[in-house]
């Protein structure tokens, strides 16, 4: 019964939002119900928790690389190219007020 919560809970995105209120309610309600032991509830809390963590990183890092390859795409400017860019208008400002004097 564990093993199928457990498969259950874990799939799908609905696991990167779970909270650790939503996840302790749930299990909660399995103790109370006496589908599990103390034990085992707070084994299933900890296991779950580490799932949902693990998901969001996951989700996150899939984002940020879905929009930087979206940005590449759109030839958008990065800060590097930005940074790059106003280092190069300081020196040609220094050496043109250089010349003038």
């Amino acid at each position: 019964m564990l093993d199928f919560m457990k498969k259950a809970i874990s799939t799908g995105l609905g696991l990167a939002f779970m909270t650790k209120e939503k996840i302790e309610e749930f299990s909660k309600e399995i103790i109370e119900k006496g589908k599990l032991s103390e034990t085992e509830g707070k084994e299933f809390i900890d296991e779950i928790q580490k799932k949902a963590e693990e998901a969001r990183k996951k989700l996150q890092d899939q984002i940020q690389i879905t929009v930087n390859n979206t940005l590449k795409k759109m030839n958008v400017a990065t800060r590097d190219d930005i940074s790059r860019l106003e280092k190069q208008l300081e020196r040609l400002a220094a050496s043109k007020k250089a010349k003038k004097a």
